[in-house]
This record gives structure tokens, C-alpha cells and sequence, in this order.
């Protein structure tokens, strides 16, 4: 964690830096998207949708964030 309560991940390839403590529904929110409109990947695992809201990013993180696939379940 950084001085100034952020940490370091990466989203979709892009390098950024955002608060300790940030859930992924919160990020997709930041990021202007819908958590039930996308699929979520953290370190080359899938993250279930049901489970963004309690899923911290934490610091080097390497997320990758796509639009769902309608009519596909994500869930295990």
C-alpha cells in the first residue's frame, strides 16, 4: 500500500491506482460499469459474480474485466 491509501493493480493491462479496501463491484462502479453486465478475472481466476461485492482488490492485483457473455453462467 502506497502513503497515500492507494495500491497498485493492473485492468485489463493498464496500470492504475486506487483505495485500499476497494471491492470489485466498487471498482467496476469507479470504473463506470455494471457488475451484472461483466465477468471478472483476478490472477487467472474467475471471480463469481456473486462474490464481487465481497472480493477486495488487493495490491498487484491483475485484473481483467470483459462483458459478460449472455446467457452464460459464471457461477462454479
Amino acid at each position: 500500500m502506497h502513503s497515500d491509501g492507494t495500491i497498485s493493480i493492473s485492468v485489463n493491462g493498464e496500470h492504475r491506482r486506487v483505495r485500499d479496501g476497494l471491492t470489485i463491484a466498487e471498482l467496476a462502479s469507479e470504473l463506470g460499469l455494471a457488475p451484472t453486465g461483466i465477468a471478472v478475472e483476478r490472477n487467472l481466476d474467475v471471480v463469481p459474480r456473486a462474490r464481487f461485492g465481497q472480493v477486495k482488490v488487493e495490491d498487484g492485483d491483475e485484473l481483467e474485466i470483459s462483458p459478460s457473455v449472455s446467457g452464460v453462467d459464471q457461477e462454479p
